[in-house]
C-alpha cells in the first residue's frame, strides 16, 4: 500500500520511456518552470489535460506518485491549489504506477482508472 497522499503527473509516453529507468525524473519543462506540475486527483488531471494538451493526438500517461516518498520539495502555492508542485528531480522510487490516460474519439482525456494498491511486480 502506499504510505502517503498520491498526486498525478501527465507526461507523454515517449518523452517518460525515453528517460534513464533508473534515474531521477525530470520533464522536459523543468528547465523553464523550475518544477514538476503535478495535480491530485484523476478527474482534475483529466480536466487539466484537456485545457492544456487535447489538440495534441500524442499517447500520454500519468505518473502516480507517492508524495511521502519524494525527495524534493512538495509545495502547494497556496491553500485553495489543488495542483502541488515538486521542485526538483523526481526519484523513481515515489512513483507507485504508471497507467494510461485514455481518451474520448474528440481527443477529451478521460480520467485515469487507479486502484490505490501494492505496486505490481514485474
Amino acid at each position: 500500500m502506499t504510505g502517503g497522499p498520491l498526486t498525478f503527473h501527465l507526461v507523454r509516453a515517449d518523452y517518460f520511456r525515453s528517460c534513464a529507468p533508473g534515474a531521477d525524473y525530470l520533464p522536459a519543462a523543468f528547465a523553464a518552470d523550475g518544477f514538476i506540475h503535478c495535480t491530485d486527483g484523476a478527474q482534475n488531471l483529466a480536466d487539466t489535460a484537456n485545457r492544456h494538451y487535447r489538440d495534441d493526438r500524442n499517447m500520454y500517461i500519468a505518473l502516480v506518485i507517492d508524495v511521502s516518498k519524494v525527495h524534493a520539495e512538495v509545495r502547494y502555492e497556496d491553500g485553495s491549489r489543488i495542483y502541488p508542485h515538486i521542485y526538483g528531480p523526481l526519484n523513481r522510487d515515489a512513483i507507485t504506477a504508471v497507467i494510461p490516460v485514455l481518451r474520448e474519439a474528440d481527443g477529451s482525456f478521460l480520467p485515469p482508472r487507479f486502484t490505490p494498491g501494492p505496486p505490481k511486480a514485474g
